[in-house]
């Protein structure tokens, strides 16, 4: 059971949403993520460098060893290539290990962790047992990917603030063509620009506005302003 997928695992042998099992992973994750922030913001730059370079490797090395996992039993296709909104952070991620730029950082902050946690709240691969490599790798890599951006604003290296909303949304837009041609390419749907999956939100578009494409424009301004409402609040108690 360790090593079998979501393509070829028998039915009945999965976790349910909100399960014990499932609440027992999340609790892990934030218990992990709590405790990472509060040793981050303790460190000099020099450590704290150390730390977002572990992390941020292990990330990078996750996915990989998933794509060489797929390769082994054969599944690996077009469709695993990190071009769906976690795996661009992955891309992220790696990139800011080597090159700091305050807009991928904001990127990062507003979606990294809002997709992230949605991943990690609604798993797509509940078919699997919590023991399997895909769901120990799914748990992971996206509790990592929550990690990564609240490090940087616990250790105050990012301020995410309304001013690098728009360039944040155009750097989204700009990845977003061109996947959209990979999408007609190879009949993929990264970043759900061709369809909604079952119980996506963007779902409801579709049936309320006859494309789920409207979605995104709706959605994203209000994902990004929730995200926002946590440093607008620690910014307040600040200058209070």
């Amino acid at each position: 059971m360790f090593f079998v997928t979501k393509d070829t695992i028998p039915d009945g042998v999965g976790f349910s949403t909100f399960g014990p099992m499932h609440l027992i992973w999340l609790a892990a994750i934030v218990l992990c993520i709590i405790t990472a922030a509060i040793v981050y913001k303790r460190l000099d730059d020099q450590k704290r460098k150390i730390m977002r370079v572990v992390i941020g490797s292990a990330i990078v090395l996750l996915e990989i060893a998933k794509d060489i996992f797929h390769g082994i039993v054969g599944e690996f296709g077009v469709g695993y290539l990190p071009l769906h909104l976690c795996g661009i952070n992955i891309l992220l991620i790696g990139f800011d290990l080597f090159k700091q730029n305050n807009t991928v950082r904001n990127f990062l902050y507003y979606f990294s962790i809002a997709g992230a946690s949605l991943a990690l709240l609604f798993p797509n691969w509940t078919s699997l047992p919590c023991w399997n490599f895909s769901c120990i790798h799914s748990f992971s890599i996206h509790g990592l990917l929550v990690m990564y951006p609240i490090l940087l604003v616990a250790g105050e290296e990012v301020k995410p603030d309304l001013k690098t909303m728009p360039k944040c949304i155009l750097l989204l837009i700009g990845m977003a063509i061109p996947i959209y041609f990979v999408n007609l390419a190879f009949d993929t749907n990264f970043m759900f620009l061709m369809r909604p999956d079952k119980g996506n939100p963007l779902e409801m578009f579709e049936k309320l506005l006859g494309n789920h494409l409207w979605g995104f424009p709706i959605l994203l301004p209000i994902v990004m302003l929730v995200m926002y409402l946590p440093i607008l609040m620690v910014n307040k108690l600040k200058k209070a």
